[in-house]
C-alpha cells in the first residue's frame, strides 16, 4: 500500500511541477501575440517549436528522462522507505539513491536549466514568448511521455529501462 502511495506521489509531484511550469510559461508565451509579429518572428517561433520539440521533448524526455523516471517510479513502488515516500518526486527524478554519475548529471542539468530560465527572463517580448512556446511544447511532450512510460513500467512485461539505483 505504501509503495503505491509513494509511486502516485512521485508521478504526481513531477506532473504538477511540469504542469505548473507549462501553465506559467504558456501565459507568458501568449503575450507575444499582443503585438504584431514580423516574418522573422514567425520563423523564429517555428524554429523554437521544432528545435525544442525535438531536443527537449523527444531527445530529452522521451529518449532519456521519461523511461528512467518511470523505471524509478516502478522501483519505488516495490522499495519504499519513509524518506523515499516523503521525497518521492525528488527520488524519481534521480536526486538521491541513484548511481553517482547520474546524480551529478541530474544536479548539473538542473542548475543549467535554472541558469537558462534566469537568462530567458531578460528577453523582451516577443522573443521571450517565442522561447517559452518551445519550452511549453517540450514540457507537454515530457508529461505525456512520462505517463506512457509509467504505464508501460507497471503493465508491460517487456519494460527494460533501468532505475539506475546503486
Amino acid at each position: 500500500m505504501l509503495g503505491s502511495i509513494a509511486a502516485i506521489w512521485g508521478f504526481s509531484g513531477i506532473a504538477l511541477l511540469f504542469g505548473s511550469a507549462i501553465y506559467r510559461l504558456s501565459q507568458i508565451s501568449w503575450q507575444m501575440f499582443s503585438q504584431p509579429l514580423s516574418a522573422y518572428h514567425w520563423a523564429a517561433l517555428v524554429f523554437s517549436l521544432i528545435f525544442m520539440g525535438f531536443s527537449e521533448g523527444y531527445r530529452g524526455f522521451q529518449c532519456g528522462f521519461s523511461p528512467r523516471v518511470a523505471a524509478r517510479i516502478h522501483y519505488l513502488s516495490q522499495h519504499v522507505t519513509p524518506l523515499r515516500l516523503l521525497l518521492a518526486p525528488l527520488f524519481c527524478m534521480g536526486f538521491f539513491h541513484v548511481q553517482r554519475k547520474r546524480q551529478i548529471i541530474t544536479i548539473c542539468l538542473t542548475l543549467g536549466i535554472i541558469g537558462l530560465v534566469q537568462l530567458v527572463h531578460f528577453l523582451a517580448q516577443p522573443w521571450r514568448g517565442i522561447v517559452d512556446a518551445g519550452v511549453v511544447l517540450g514540457l507537454a511532450w515530457g508529461i505525456v511521455s512520462l505517463g506512457v512510460f509509467t504505464l508501460q513500467a507497471f503493465f508491460s512485461s517487456d519494460f527494460r529501462h533501468s532505475p539506475e539505483t546503486p
